[in-house]
């Protein structure tokens, strides 16, 4: 029998901060202007400039590190990582290199029914390089992106497959826009990823030869990519073969892997400290004002939604997804006596109405608490489920309270044991197919009478009262 492989691979996310300008200069961090409109001598690395460090921008760099149960340092510093591609102005990057701002995290996300831990080595903040352009005969280099603030997530080699590398990626998303890092819009290059995978025989614990997969700018195009080169790696060591740490670029199109240098061209990149700025040392007052920007993680909100208001997975995801419905909706139900209802108006109802008209939630007619009246009237028996619809429509088309529609349109659900009576007698003799068929055993038959008994009384009947009712008459 032959070995059982194990792949091992971490992720590092690089993701623009969401800062008005730049790193190091006052240039716009801004998407989509014209090449090379967002620029100035700083950001274009023209001799004699120096940068000043946006403060913004560490900010938020420290909020991730809280966010990501991470060390913010109280000693960090900037280095020179010296390299020359085209789309580098300066010829070396500003990054931080032996003291990040932040290290040893982790992230914790739902995987295959449970929780997953991913430990986080570092998060450090450094700056993105220009773009290129490849036309027909020439190149064209925009260099508005060169200086946008980058920050770097580095994820120990804790990922085991595919899945479970975009289920990370995609928690990690979540906290980084809900946390106000970052908008994370990969169609505008918000976020890329490197991905490191290696395999080894499975129960072991050395690493095999690292491969890294330079530049991805899809989570698709991470598991794809993974789902080409674990086995890839898998079938070389199985016939004997041996891999060499080596970098390589995902091709899309015919999707596959294909090799740019090996570890013997790896570039040293000569790192020593900047000498145009000075290490950040955070006092207190300052590491604190950013702590108290650190917001609910969702999966936190989740398992909160789930525990206090008795909610169903289902749900807590919506409310954990869209945090202005979340809170919309945990507004009215620390109210109520009947959350998991309310939170069926607020999903099911109320989210389908916005979809349709365009409206927003800032932009109701009628005030959250009438969702909570309007439950209470079904729950009591006042109306029936089918007639809460109808007032609901009314409700969010005139801002009406659901008390005031029920009353004006008569729309009290009929509990009248002698009413009720009559509907069923008019019902059974009309239809005496069904009756007999439910007499003779067939019990979804009764279904069929009782919405006959909800249609003749146009909603308003006791749709429990109704079956019960049917049910003796039928029986009698």
């Amino acid at each position: 029998m032959g070995i059982d492989y194990e792949p091992v691979i971490g992720l590092e996310t690089h993701v623009q901060l969401k800062t008005r300008t730049k790193m190091w200069c006052g240039c716009a961090n801004a998407f989509g202007a014209d090449p090379n409109t967002n620029v100035c001598p700083v950001c274009l690395g023209l001799p004699g400039v120096l940068p000043v460090a946006n403060e913004e921008a560490l900010r938020l760099t420290a909020l991730t590190g809280f966010l990501l149960n991470c060390t913010v340092a109280r000693h960090a510093k900037f280095d020179r990582k010296n390299y020359f591609y085209p789309d580098m102005p300066k010829n070396y990057q500003i990054t931080q290199y032996d003291l990040p701002s932040t290290r040893e995290g982790f992230l914790e996300f739902e995987y295959q029914g449970g929780l997953m831990r991913v430990r986080i080595t570092r998060a450090h903040l450094e700056e993105d390089v220009g773009k290129s352009f490849h036309f027909a005969r020439n190149s064209g280099l925009d260099f508005n992106r060169a200086g946008v603030p980058l920050l770097e997530i580095v994820s120990e080699p804790d990922i085991t497959n595919a899945e479970m590398a975009c289920e990370y990626l995609n928690a990690l998303k979540e906290v980084l826009v809900q946390g106000g890092i970052s908008d994370c819009d990969m169609e505008k290059g918000m976020v890329r990823c490197d991905v490191n995978v290696s395999v080894r025989p499975r129960g072991t614990t050395p690493l095999g030869a690292k491969i890294e997969i330079k530049n991805m700018n899809s989570f698709s195009g991470v598991r794809r990519a993974l789902e080409y080169e674990i086995p890839r790696q898998i079938e070389i060591v199985s016939q004997g073969g041996k891999l060499i740490q080596s970098t390589r670029r995902w091709d899309d199109d015919a999707g596959i892997t294909e090799e740019m240098r090996t570890k013997e061209d790896a570039h040293d990149y000569r790192y020593f400290p900047d000498p145009d700025l000075m290490p950040f040392k955070p006092d207190d007052a300052w590491v604190e004002g950013v702590r108290a920007r650190v917001v609910e993680l969702p999966l936190a909100r989740k398992q909160r939604f789930m525990r206090d208001y008795q909610l169903p997975a289902g749900d807590a995801e919506n409310f954990k997804q869209d945090i202005a419905l979340g809170d919309f909706y945990e507004g009215i139900a620390r109210q109520s006596r009947h959350p998991k209802a309310v939170a069926n108006w607020v999903i099911n109802n109320l989210r389908a109405k916005l979809a349709e008209t365009g409206g927003t939630l800032a932009t109701l007619a009628f005030k959250p608490e009438a969702i909570n009246e309007l439950v209470t009237l079904v729950e009591s028996g006042k109306i029936s489920n089918k007639i809460a619809q109808e007032v609901f429509t009314d409700m969010y088309a005139t801002g009406e309270a659901p008390g005031v529609i029920v009353e004006k349109k008569g729309l009290v659900q009929v509990s009248d044991t002698g009413a009720i009576d009559q509907f069923c007698d008019q019902v059974i003799a009309a239809h005496p197919g069904p009756a007999n068929d439910f007499r003779a055993g067939k019990v979804a038959a009764l279904n069929f009478l009782k919405g006959q008994v909800m249609k003749l009384s146009k909603g308003k009947a006791n749709p429990a009262l109704a079956g019960e009712t049917l049910e003796r008459k039928l029986k009698a």
